[in-house]
């Protein structure tokens, strides 16, 4: 009841009977040991072993909450590695992405330009897409989205002029719906003349443009002319003389865009909060992260004590986005009953709102995405049939066990593939979530586009995996590499209608020897 009887007899050193559900004992037996107090006040030594456990907690909170501005940094500093910072300049996967970059979750079946533009330096940044344009998405730099372009966008892949506007921005310029169902744009003046437009607005001074092409005939080339030739990213107040565009080409060549799991990660994400704007992210995320020392304007520099909490805490933070991402609990996560099949938008949100906000954020399910996953779009979580790409991933065998390289499996994709572009199947690394490195297979995939697959009877397809291709069996193989485990990953680009309700699904992974 919380309130007391006057008849009952006092506790002593009080006058009247004190509700023991209020009271604090002498000793406390916890999971971090014994906590002592005197008379509710904890001792020296208590006062220690808990403040070190609540840096030890926060440094971990502080790790999780934080993934999707790591990961888009690491992506950041991976494209600034080969020379890529400026709006102009735009790292293009001309011939394709092979397993020689380390990029969270790449797909080798698109022809990727990526480029960076930093508003504060920019103000408003026009970007001009080329019809044609496979699914394309701007995120800023929390991984929060701000526009969709190509065909999920409002240009519905016939091409247009994007505005993006920084978060500091008051002028004139007003924000367009920007939706694939309400692509109504708007007129401005661009270097004089008047243009229709699409206008979105950042919370971001840095943002990311990810755009992608299709493959025409199986090759990159079409689509790589194509970015080449018409892709455009200018300052509106430069719009009179922008400078010159800039292509470098990624394939081949290494890079890493994934973010530490070692004590590094909190100076990535120091060097992220200094640079952006404190509007950035609400005040609790700001509270958590100044609880460890990270706070705008001021010197990131924890004492021995702290450092080697902060070491601490990371490793565990490491574990748990790893357990939830290879592991998860939450029964939403798989597509199929009785299957081991994932999607990579836990509770369909790409806000990560859980039952349409009544239950709050869903911080398990961004993790578990931003983990292994870069780009955040709408189009991935909505019901938009034959338009965009859609996903679906797995780790596990039919019977719950782990892949492991130096055994063969198999998986059966039932005839009519509810793909209307094409569907691919990617094997990617367990530690680096990026495309699986083999000793013989580059781009560790088949592509139903590219692939010259032997198909069952049925219409059906089987698909191999192993450090070495089962006899007879070379076209629908993809190598995996003894001593490793690995993941699957299918796409479906241009995702039908028996993907949505789910008529269609993708046979488990079998183990065959």
């Amino acid at each position: 009841m919380g309130i007391a009887s006057a008849k009952e007899a006092p506790t002593p050193g009080f006058n009247v009977k004190i509700p023991d559900n209020i009271m604090t004992p002498d000793k406390v037996q916890s999971r971090i040991g014994d906590l002592d107090f005197y008379d509710g006040v904890p001792t020296d030594a208590t006062v220690e072993k808990i403040y070190d456990n609540l840096d030890y907690l926060r440094g971990i909170d502080v790790f999780l909450n934080f993934i999707p501005a790591c990961n888009i940094e690491g992506m950041r500093t991976g494209t600034a590695s080969l020379g890529v910072s400026e709006y102009n300049q735009v790292l293009l996967m001309d011939k394709l992405m092979d397993s020689t970059s380390l990029f969270l979750t790449g797909n080798t079946d698109t022809v990727y330009a990526s480029s960076f533009f930093d508003l504060s330096k920019t103000g408003p940044v026009v970007v001009e897409i080329p019809a044609g344009a496979g699914p394309g998405t701007v995120n800023d730099a929390f991984f929060r989205f701000v526009v969709d372009m190509g065909a999920p966008g409002p240009d519905r892949k016939k091409g247009g002029t994007y505005i993006i506007l920084p978060p500091d921005y008051e002028g004139e310029l007003k924000v367009t719906p920007n939706t694939f169902k309400d692509n109504s744009s708007t007129k401005t003046m661009i270097n004089g003349q008047e243009r229709d437009v699409w206008i979105a607005k950042s919370e971001s001074y840095s943002n990311w443009m990810i755009l992608r092409g299709f493959l025409v005939n199986g090759k990159p080339d079409t689509a790589a002319k194509m970015w080449r030739e018409k892709l455009k990213i200018y300052p509106l107040k430069d719009a009179a003389n922008p400078k010159k565009m800039e292509f470098v080409s990624g394939s081949g060549k290494y890079f890493n865009t994934i973010h530490s799991n070692k004590y590094d990660y909190f100076d990535e994400l120091d060097d992220v909060i200094q640079r952006e704007p404190i509007s950035f992210i609400s005040p609790e995320l700001r509270g958590q992260a100044a609880a460890i020392g990270i706070v705008k304007g001021k010197a990131f520099k924890p004492d021995d004590r702290m450092k080697s909490i902060l070491t601490d805490a990371v490793k565990v933070g490491n574990a748990t986005a790893r357990t939830i991402m290879f592991n998860p609990r939450d029964e939403r996560t798989y597509l199929y009953p009785n299957s081991s099949w994932k999607t990579f938008f836990i509770g369909g949100d790409y806000q990560w709102l859980d039952l349409t906000g009544e239950a709050g954020r869903n911080l398990d399910a961004r993790i578990h995405f931003f983990y292994q996953a870069t780009v955040n779009t709408p189009a991935m979580a909505l019901e938009l049939v034959g338009v965009g790409s859609n996903y679906a991933g797995n780790t596990r065998d039919s019977d719950g066990n782990l892949l492991y390289g130096d055994k063969t499996y198999k998986v059966t994709l039932p005839k009519d593939v509810p793909a209307k572009d094409f569907w691919s199947l990617v094997a990617y690394d367990t530690q680096t979530r990026s495309e699986l490195q083999t000793s013989d297979m580059p781009f560790p995939s088949i592509n139903s586009k590219i692939a010259k697959l032997d198909y069952n009877k049925d219409g059906s397809v089987d698909i191999y995996f192993g450090s070495e291709a089962p006899e007879g069996h070379e076209n629908n193989w993809i190598q995996t590499v003894a001593g490793k485990s690995w993941f699957l990953v299918i796409r479906y680009y241009g995702p039908l209608k028996p993907f949505y309700d789910k008529t269609w699904q993708p046979g488990e992974i079998e183990l065959i020897k």
